[in-house]
């Protein structure tokens, strides 16, 4: 009887330690932004995107978004206009603002770019997604950086 007992606490401590190592794992393997899909009031403004390396830029509508805990560029508007796309080293979880996963998948690449906007310039990174008919979602990072007056 002891050495039943025995037995099943090893085997619960090994059990124990297996799900210990596979929420680690999981922790370092992903990263979940979200973004929100439907604001209740959109704050739309014209930024400016330069491209590290040639300094060639784009001004762009960009969606300012408090509940984007990222910063976001449409794939197609990245494509169109050739800026350099970086691999991830572990793809990116996208969830929406209502908790299910996104339709475009997880995100694989990003780009790095000069942001400008009234007079200001920062080298931000952006999540390269799919955004449908938004080229350009600035999330929080954005907004603890630039601090807007929104009327």
């Amino acid at each position: 009887m002891k050495r039943l007992r025995e037995r099943k606490i090893e085997e619960l401590t090994k059990k124990v330690k297996e799900l210990r190592e596979i929420k680690e794992k999981a922790k370092e393997e992903e990263r979940v932004v979200r973004c929100t899909i439907r604001p209740l009031r959109e704050v739309w403004m014209r930024v400016g995107l330069e491209k590290i390396d040639i300094h060639e830029g784009v001004t762009v509508k960009a969606l300012l978004d408090s509940g984007a805990t990222g910063m976001f560029v449409d794939k197609k508007f990245i494509e169109k206009h050739g800026f350099r796309m970086d691999k991830l080293e572990k793809p990116l979880i996208v969830t929406n603002v209502d908790g299910s996963n996104n339709s475009g998948g997880r995100i694989t690449h990003e780009v790095e770019c000069n942001v400008y906007y009234r007079g200001h310039q920062e080298r931000m990174k952006f999540d390269v997604c799919n955004l449908g008919r938004t080229d350009v979602i600035l999330g929080m990072p954005w907004l603890a950086v630039y601090n807007p007056e929104i009327d």
